[in-house]
Protein backbone atom coordinates (compact mmCIF):
# COMPACT_ATOMS: atom_id res chain seq x y z
CA UNK A 1 0.00 0.00 0.00
CA UNK A 2 1.82 3.15 -1.00
CA UNK A 3 2.08 6.22 1.29
CA UNK A 4 -0.46 8.99 1.30
CA UNK A 5 0.48 12.40 -0.51
CA UNK A 6 1.77 15.03 1.94
CA UNK A 7 -0.79 17.57 2.86
CA UNK A 8 -1.13 20.43 1.26
CA UNK A 9 -1.50 24.16 2.46
CA UNK A 10 -5.65 25.12 2.44
CA UNK A 11 -4.93 28.02 0.78
CA UNK A 12 -2.21 26.81 -1.61
CA UNK A 13 1.42 27.03 -1.33
CA UNK A 14 2.89 28.93 1.75
CA UNK A 15 4.13 32.48 1.24
CA UNK A 16 7.89 32.59 0.54
CA UNK A 17 9.67 33.51 4.16
CA UNK A 18 11.64 37.11 4.41
CA UNK A 19 15.72 36.39 3.73
CA UNK A 20 16.45 37.88 7.36
CA UNK A 21 14.03 34.99 8.59
CA UNK A 22 15.56 31.98 6.32
CA UNK A 23 18.99 33.07 7.85
CA UNK A 24 18.18 33.40 11.56
CA UNK A 25 21.34 31.35 13.11
CA UNK A 26 20.18 27.56 14.48
CA UNK A 27 22.57 27.97 17.05
CA UNK A 28 24.42 30.70 19.30
CA UNK A 29 27.83 29.80 17.75
CA UNK A 30 26.18 30.91 14.57
CA UNK A 31 24.93 34.38 16.25
CA UNK A 32 27.57 37.37 14.76
CA UNK A 33 28.89 40.52 16.72
CA UNK A 34 28.12 39.33 19.90
CA UNK A 35 30.99 37.12 21.26
CA UNK A 36 31.70 38.92 24.23
CA UNK A 37 28.64 37.26 25.59
CA UNK A 38 27.86 34.28 23.30
CA UNK A 39 32.00 33.32 23.58
CA UNK A 40 33.20 30.20 25.64
CA UNK A 41 34.06 32.64 28.40
CA UNK A 42 31.17 35.29 27.78
CA UNK A 43 28.69 35.24 29.86
CA UNK A 44 25.81 33.92 28.16
CA UNK A 45 28.10 31.32 26.39
CA UNK A 46 28.39 29.82 30.12
CA UNK A 47 24.84 30.01 30.99
CA UNK A 48 24.25 27.82 27.77
CA UNK A 49 26.67 25.65 28.39
CA UNK A 50 25.57 24.90 32.33
CA UNK A 51 22.29 24.49 30.67
CA UNK A 52 21.41 26.96 33.32
CA UNK A 53 19.86 30.39 32.08
CA UNK A 54 18.88 33.16 34.56
CA UNK A 55 16.24 36.20 33.95
CA UNK A 56 18.22 38.89 31.46
CA UNK A 57 17.42 42.46 29.93
CA UNK A 58 19.30 41.94 26.83
CA UNK A 59 19.69 46.05 25.90
CA UNK A 60 20.83 47.10 22.43
CA UNK A 61 20.02 48.62 18.93
CA UNK A 62 17.47 46.86 16.65
CA UNK A 63 18.71 43.92 14.77
CA UNK A 64 21.54 42.90 16.90
CA UNK A 65 19.91 39.74 17.30
CA UNK A 66 18.03 40.16 20.65
CA UNK A 67 14.99 37.84 19.44
CA UNK A 68 17.37 35.08 18.23
CA UNK A 69 19.30 34.85 21.51
CA UNK A 70 16.37 34.35 23.45
CA UNK A 71 15.31 31.77 21.40
CA UNK A 72 18.39 29.77 20.78
CA UNK A 73 19.33 30.13 24.37
CA UNK A 74 15.70 28.69 25.63
CA UNK A 75 16.69 25.62 22.76
CA UNK A 76 20.22 25.21 24.09
CA UNK A 77 19.08 24.74 27.40
CA UNK A 78 15.75 22.85 26.91
CA UNK A 79 13.18 25.70 27.92
CA UNK A 80 10.00 25.98 26.66
CA UNK A 81 10.44 29.45 24.73
CA UNK A 82 7.18 32.15 25.38
CA UNK A 83 7.72 35.24 22.70
CA UNK A 84 5.67 38.24 23.76
CA UNK A 85 6.28 41.80 22.52
CA UNK A 86 5.09 44.70 25.32
CA UNK A 87 3.27 47.08 22.22
CA UNK A 88 0.64 44.30 21.73
CA UNK A 89 0.56 42.43 24.86
CA UNK A 90 -1.29 42.86 28.43
CA UNK A 91 -2.41 41.69 31.85
CA UNK A 92 -4.11 38.99 30.27
CA UNK A 93 -1.50 37.85 28.04
CA UNK A 94 0.74 37.79 31.16
CA UNK A 95 -1.61 35.65 33.13
CA UNK A 96 -2.09 33.23 30.44
CA UNK A 97 1.69 32.78 30.34
CA UNK A 98 2.28 33.00 34.09
CA UNK A 99 -0.53 29.95 34.21
CA UNK A 100 0.61 27.99 31.21
CA UNK A 101 4.42 27.78 32.83
CA UNK A 102 2.91 27.04 36.24
CA UNK A 103 1.65 23.52 34.53
CA UNK A 104 4.71 23.01 33.31
CA UNK A 105 6.81 23.34 36.16
CA UNK A 106 4.48 20.48 37.58
CA UNK A 107 5.44 17.90 35.39
CA UNK A 108 9.45 19.25 35.02
CA UNK A 109 9.90 21.77 32.36
CA UNK A 110 11.06 25.40 32.59
CA UNK A 111 9.85 28.08 31.11
CA UNK A 112 11.72 31.17 29.07
CA UNK A 113 9.59 34.42 28.94
CA UNK A 114 10.65 36.71 26.25
CA UNK A 115 9.47 40.29 26.34
CA UNK A 116 10.26 42.32 23.28
CA UNK A 117 9.78 46.38 23.94
CA UNK A 118 9.52 45.58 27.78
CA UNK A 119 10.38 49.23 28.61
CA UNK A 120 7.00 49.40 26.83
CA UNK A 121 5.12 47.59 30.14
CA UNK A 122 4.32 50.06 32.47
CA UNK A 123 5.35 50.30 36.49
CA UNK A 124 2.41 47.44 37.25
CA UNK A 125 2.61 45.53 34.63
CA UNK A 126 6.87 45.40 34.94
CA UNK A 127 5.58 44.61 39.24
CA UNK A 128 3.76 41.67 37.70
CA UNK A 129 6.25 39.47 37.03
CA UNK A 130 8.38 39.83 40.24
CA UNK A 131 6.91 36.50 42.13
CA UNK A 132 7.17 34.58 39.19
CA UNK A 133 10.89 35.67 38.50
CA UNK A 134 11.45 34.81 42.29
CA UNK A 135 9.70 31.16 42.62
CA UNK A 136 10.94 30.26 39.53
CA UNK A 137 8.37 30.10 37.41
CA UNK A 138 9.75 31.69 34.68
CA UNK A 139 13.27 32.71 33.27
CA UNK A 140 12.66 36.17 32.14
CA UNK A 141 14.65 37.39 28.97
CA UNK A 142 13.47 41.34 28.26
CA UNK A 143 14.79 43.16 25.03
CA UNK A 144 15.19 46.76 24.97
CA UNK A 145 16.33 49.42 22.73
CA UNK A 146 16.15 52.24 25.69
CA UNK A 147 18.56 52.44 28.67
CA UNK A 148 17.14 49.89 31.59
CA UNK A 149 18.06 51.60 33.96
CA UNK A 150 15.86 54.53 32.81
CA UNK A 151 13.24 52.44 31.44
CA UNK A 152 12.63 49.82 34.26
CA UNK A 153 11.60 49.24 37.78
CA UNK A 154 14.22 49.18 40.37
CA UNK A 155 12.83 45.71 41.52
CA UNK A 156 12.58 43.93 38.63
CA UNK A 157 16.26 45.10 37.68
CA UNK A 158 17.54 43.96 40.78
CA UNK A 159 16.07 40.49 39.66
CA UNK A 160 17.69 40.14 36.55
CA UNK A 161 21.54 40.67 34.81
CA UNK A 162 21.75 43.25 32.56
CA UNK A 163 23.89 42.80 29.47
CA UNK A 164 24.52 45.03 26.55
CA UNK A 165 24.52 43.74 22.79
CA UNK A 166 26.74 46.09 20.59
CA UNK A 167 25.56 47.07 17.30
CA UNK A 168 27.20 44.87 14.11
CA UNK A 169 30.24 45.70 13.15
CA UNK A 170 31.46 46.10 9.48
CA UNK A 171 32.97 42.31 9.97
CA UNK A 172 29.53 41.21 11.25
CA UNK A 173 27.68 42.95 8.22
CA UNK A 174 29.46 41.48 5.81
CA UNK A 175 29.45 37.49 7.47
CA UNK A 176 25.54 37.85 6.88
CA UNK A 177 26.05 39.66 3.31
CA UNK A 178 27.91 36.55 2.80
CA UNK A 179 25.46 33.82 3.85
CA UNK A 180 22.96 35.93 2.00
CA UNK A 181 24.58 35.40 -1.24
CA UNK A 182 25.81 31.70 -0.39
CA UNK A 183 21.58 31.23 0.26
CA UNK A 184 20.78 32.62 -3.15
CA UNK A 185 23.36 31.26 -5.17
CA UNK A 186 24.68 34.25 -6.54
CA UNK A 187 26.56 37.65 -5.01
CA UNK A 188 24.24 40.81 -5.25
CA UNK A 189 24.71 42.47 -8.38
CA UNK A 190 27.03 45.89 -6.42
CA UNK A 191 30.61 47.06 -7.47
CA UNK A 192 32.89 47.40 -4.76
CA UNK A 193 32.30 50.87 -3.91
CA UNK A 194 28.70 50.14 -3.17
CA UNK A 195 29.05 47.29 -1.51
CA UNK A 196 31.20 49.43 1.45
CA UNK A 197 27.91 51.83 0.58
CA UNK A 198 25.29 48.78 1.89
CA UNK A 199 27.28 47.97 4.71
CA UNK A 200 27.05 51.72 6.11
CA UNK A 201 23.81 51.98 5.36
CA UNK A 202 22.53 49.18 7.61
CA UNK A 203 23.90 51.49 10.57
CA UNK A 204 24.77 48.35 12.24
CA UNK A 205 21.15 46.91 12.10
CA UNK A 206 21.63 42.97 10.56
CA UNK A 207 17.94 42.34 9.17
CA UNK A 208 17.93 45.79 8.03
CA UNK A 209 21.07 44.95 5.99
CA UNK A 210 19.17 41.60 4.70
CA UNK A 211 15.58 42.74 4.10
CA UNK A 212 17.94 45.15 1.56
CA UNK A 213 20.13 42.74 0.40
CA UNK A 214 16.19 40.93 -0.51
CA UNK A 215 15.58 44.05 -2.48
CA UNK A 216 18.89 43.39 -4.69
CA UNK A 217 18.52 40.01 -5.09
CA UNK A 218 14.80 40.56 -6.95
CA UNK A 219 16.74 42.61 -9.66
CA UNK A 220 16.89 40.10 -12.44
CA UNK A 221 19.79 37.44 -12.94
CA UNK A 222 22.99 39.24 -15.61
CA UNK A 223 21.97 42.67 -13.92
CA UNK A 224 25.24 44.76 -13.84
CA UNK A 225 26.53 46.10 -10.83
CA UNK A 226 25.26 48.65 -9.42
CA UNK A 227 27.23 51.63 -8.13
CA UNK A 228 26.72 53.60 -5.08
CA UNK A 229 24.35 56.34 -7.13
CA UNK A 230 22.48 53.05 -8.52
CA UNK A 231 22.70 52.02 -5.31
CA UNK A 232 20.97 54.39 -3.63
CA UNK A 233 18.01 54.89 -6.20
CA UNK A 234 16.86 51.30 -5.56
CA UNK A 235 17.45 51.77 -1.61
CA UNK A 236 15.75 54.01 0.56
CA UNK A 237 17.80 55.96 2.85
CA UNK A 238 17.11 54.81 6.41
CA UNK A 239 16.57 57.63 9.02
CA UNK A 240 19.21 58.02 11.63
CA UNK A 241 18.49 55.83 14.63
CA UNK A 242 18.08 59.02 17.15
CA UNK A 243 15.33 59.54 19.62
CA UNK A 244 15.33 62.97 20.16
CA UNK A 245 13.72 61.75 23.77
CA UNK A 246 15.91 59.14 25.22
CA UNK A 247 19.68 57.71 25.37
CA UNK A 248 21.02 58.80 22.10
CA UNK A 249 19.69 62.45 22.51
CA UNK A 250 21.60 62.28 25.61
CA UNK A 251 25.03 60.43 23.94
CA UNK A 252 25.48 62.61 21.20
CA UNK A 253 25.05 65.83 23.19
CA UNK A 254 27.58 64.53 25.70
CA UNK A 255 29.73 63.60 22.50
CA UNK A 256 29.68 66.87 20.97
CA UNK A 257 30.16 68.58 23.96
CA UNK A 258 33.14 66.44 24.83
CA UNK A 259 34.99 66.73 21.74
CA UNK A 260 34.64 70.56 21.94
CA UNK A 261 35.93 70.05 25.58
CA UNK A 262 39.05 68.23 23.65
CA UNK A 263 39.81 70.79 21.51
CA UNK A 264 38.80 68.71 18.61
CA UNK A 265 36.82 70.23 15.91
CA UNK A 266 36.69 67.68 13.39
CA UNK A 267 34.87 65.23 15.67
CA UNK A 268 32.86 68.13 16.91
CA UNK A 269 31.10 68.91 13.80
CA UNK A 270 30.67 65.07 13.15
CA UNK A 271 28.72 65.04 16.18
CA UNK A 272 26.98 68.05 15.51
CA UNK A 273 25.85 66.98 12.06
CA UNK A 274 24.94 63.74 13.84
CA UNK A 275 22.38 65.49 15.78
CA UNK A 276 21.10 67.90 13.11
CA UNK A 277 20.71 64.83 10.17
CA UNK A 278 18.49 62.77 13.17
CA UNK A 279 16.00 66.16 13.23
CA UNK A 280 17.51 67.67 16.68
CA UNK A 281 16.23 70.89 17.19
CA UNK A 282 19.03 72.89 16.57
CA UNK A 283 18.24 75.99 18.93
CA UNK A 284 18.60 72.65 21.74
CA UNK A 285 22.36 72.34 20.57
CA UNK A 286 22.62 76.52 20.29
CA UNK A 287 21.75 77.06 24.11
CA UNK A 288 24.02 74.36 25.27
CA UNK A 289 26.58 75.54 22.67
CA UNK A 290 26.11 78.49 24.88
CA UNK A 291 26.67 76.68 28.27
CA UNK A 292 29.70 74.97 27.26
CA UNK A 293 31.22 78.99 26.41
CA UNK A 294 30.83 79.47 30.07
CA UNK A 295 31.25 76.34 32.15
CA UNK A 296 34.47 74.91 29.60
CA UNK A 297 36.08 78.05 28.19
CA UNK A 298 34.91 81.00 30.33
CA UNK A 299 37.53 83.74 30.69
CA UNK A 300 40.54 81.78 28.97
CA UNK A 301 38.43 83.49 25.81
CA UNK A 302 35.70 86.04 26.80
CA UNK A 303 34.66 86.08 22.95
CA UNK A 304 33.63 82.53 23.51
CA UNK A 305 30.29 83.25 25.42
CA UNK A 306 30.02 86.05 22.59
CA UNK A 307 30.28 83.70 19.50
CA UNK A 308 27.80 81.45 21.41
CA UNK A 309 24.95 83.87 21.65
CA UNK A 310 25.84 85.49 17.77
CA UNK A 311 25.09 81.98 16.51
CA UNK A 312 21.90 81.45 18.86
CA UNK A 313 20.80 85.07 17.31
CA UNK A 314 21.57 84.04 13.49
CA UNK A 315 20.10 81.05 13.44
CA UNK A 316 16.54 82.53 15.38
CA UNK A 317 16.66 85.10 12.40
CA UNK A 318 17.57 83.27 9.63
CA UNK A 319 16.42 79.60 10.31
CA UNK A 320 17.42 76.54 8.87
CA UNK A 321 19.33 75.37 6.91
CA UNK A 322 21.35 78.85 6.79
CA UNK A 323 21.45 79.29 10.25
CA UNK A 324 22.90 75.79 11.01
CA UNK A 325 26.15 77.27 9.78
CA UNK A 326 26.44 79.85 12.06
CA UNK A 327 26.01 76.85 15.03
CA UNK A 328 28.75 74.87 13.26
CA UNK A 329 31.18 78.41 13.15
CA UNK A 330 30.66 78.54 17.22
CA UNK A 331 31.23 74.99 17.79
CA UNK A 332 34.39 75.32 15.82
CA UNK A 333 35.66 78.28 17.89
CA UNK A 334 34.26 76.99 21.45
CA UNK A 335 36.54 73.55 20.00
CA UNK A 336 39.88 75.91 18.94
CA UNK A 337 39.43 77.94 22.27
CA UNK A 338 41.62 77.71 25.00
CA UNK A 339 39.67 75.92 28.33
CA UNK A 340 38.76 76.96 31.22
CA UNK A 341 36.83 75.57 34.28
CA UNK A 342 38.12 77.44 36.68
CA UNK A 343 34.87 80.14 37.05
CA UNK A 344 32.98 77.01 37.45
CA UNK A 345 35.18 75.10 39.41
CA UNK A 346 35.25 78.44 41.79
CA UNK A 347 31.33 78.89 41.62
CA UNK A 348 30.61 75.51 42.97
CA UNK A 349 32.70 75.87 45.53
CA UNK A 350 31.52 79.34 46.32
CA UNK A 351 28.19 77.93 46.69
CA UNK A 352 29.09 75.07 49.06
CA UNK A 353 30.85 77.20 51.30
CA UNK A 354 27.81 79.76 51.24
CA UNK A 355 25.25 77.34 52.37
CA UNK A 356 28.05 76.29 55.29
CA UNK A 357 28.14 79.75 56.40
CA UNK A 358 24.64 80.70 56.91
CA UNK A 359 24.16 84.38 57.42
CA UNK A 360 27.19 85.98 58.39
CA UNK A 361 27.32 89.42 57.70
CA UNK A 362 29.64 91.86 55.85
CA UNK A 363 32.13 93.38 57.55
CA UNK A 364 31.01 96.90 58.48
CA UNK A 365 33.50 98.90 56.40
CA UNK A 366 31.48 97.37 53.01
CA UNK A 367 27.55 97.79 54.79
CA UNK A 368 25.58 99.74 53.02
CA UNK A 369 25.11 103.40 54.96
CA UNK A 370 22.10 104.52 53.21
CA UNK A 371 20.89 106.46 56.98
CA UNK A 372 23.23 108.78 59.44
CA UNK A 373 21.92 105.96 62.56
CA UNK A 374 24.06 103.50 59.78
CA UNK A 375 26.59 105.65 59.77
CA UNK A 376 26.74 106.61 63.26
CA UNK A 377 26.58 102.64 64.71
CA UNK A 378 29.66 102.35 62.12
CA UNK A 379 27.66 101.04 58.66
CA UNK A 380 30.79 102.05 55.60
CA UNK A 381 33.44 103.41 58.33
CA UNK A 382 36.80 102.72 56.88
CA UNK A 383 35.88 102.14 53.29
CA UNK A 384 38.51 102.37 51.26
CA UNK A 385 37.66 103.46 47.16
CA UNK A 386 40.38 101.11 45.71
CA UNK A 387 40.22 103.51 42.23
CA UNK A 388 41.75 106.18 44.81
CA UNK A 389 44.14 104.15 45.94
CA UNK A 390 47.52 104.14 45.13
CA UNK A 391 48.19 101.24 42.50
CA UNK A 392 44.29 101.19 42.36
CA UNK A 393 44.14 98.51 44.90
CA UNK A 394 42.98 99.09 48.16
CA UNK A 395 44.44 95.85 49.91
CA UNK A 396 41.14 95.18 52.01
CA UNK A 397 39.23 92.26 53.39
CA UNK A 398 35.59 91.89 51.84
CA UNK A 399 34.79 88.49 53.70
CA UNK A 400 32.60 88.01 56.84
CA UNK A 401 35.03 88.92 59.97
CA UNK A 402 34.46 85.00 60.98
CA UNK A 403 35.53 83.66 58.39
CA UNK A 404 39.08 83.39 56.50
CA UNK A 405 39.79 84.20 53.34
CA UNK A 406 39.51 81.41 50.98
CA UNK A 407 40.75 81.50 47.42
CA UNK A 408 37.61 79.97 45.19
CA UNK A 409 38.68 81.29 41.56
CA UNK A 410 42.06 79.73 40.56
CA UNK A 411 43.00 80.64 36.98
CA UNK A 412 44.81 78.70 34.48
CA UNK A 413 47.29 79.95 32.57
CA UNK A 414 45.44 79.43 29.38
CA UNK A 415 44.51 81.99 27.13
CA UNK A 416 43.49 85.31 28.50
CA UNK A 417 43.68 83.48 31.84
CA UNK A 418 47.26 83.69 31.90
CA UNK A 419 46.64 88.02 32.34
CA UNK A 420 44.29 87.29 35.07
CA UNK A 421 46.80 85.14 36.96
CA UNK A 422 49.09 87.56 36.88
CA UNK A 423 46.88 90.48 37.73
CA UNK A 424 46.10 88.01 40.63
CA UNK A 425 49.20 87.55 41.50
CA UNK A 426 50.17 90.64 41.59
CA UNK A 427 47.18 92.17 44.41
CA UNK A 428 48.05 88.78 46.74
CA UNK A 429 51.75 90.53 46.43
CA UNK A 430 49.84 94.01 47.34
CA UNK A 431 47.65 92.69 49.85
CA UNK A 432 50.44 90.90 51.94
CA UNK A 433 52.22 94.19 51.92
CA UNK A 434 49.41 96.49 52.65
CA UNK A 435 48.02 94.12 55.60
CA UNK A 436 50.93 92.83 56.79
Amino acid sequence: MSEPAPALPLFGDEPPRPLADRLRPKTLAEVVGQDHLLGPEGPLGRMAARGKPVSTILWGPPGCGKTTIARLLAEETDLAFEPLSATFSGVADLRKVFQAAQRRREIGQGTMLFVDEIHRFNRAQQDSFLPYVEDGTIILVGATTENPSFELNGALLSRCQVFVLNRLDTAALETLLARAEKDAGRPVPLDDQARGSLIAMADGDGRYLLNMVEQLQDLPEGTSPLDTAGLAERIQKRAPLYDKTQESHYNLISALHKSMRGSDPDAALYWLSRMLDGGEDPLFIARRVVRFANEDIGIADPQAVQQALAAWDVYERLGSPEGELAIAQAVVYLSTAPKSIAIYRGFGEAMSSAKQTGSLAPPMHIRNAPTRLMKDIGYGKGYQYDPDAEDGFSGADYFPEEMDRVKFYRPTRNGFEARVTERLEHWDELRGKKQG
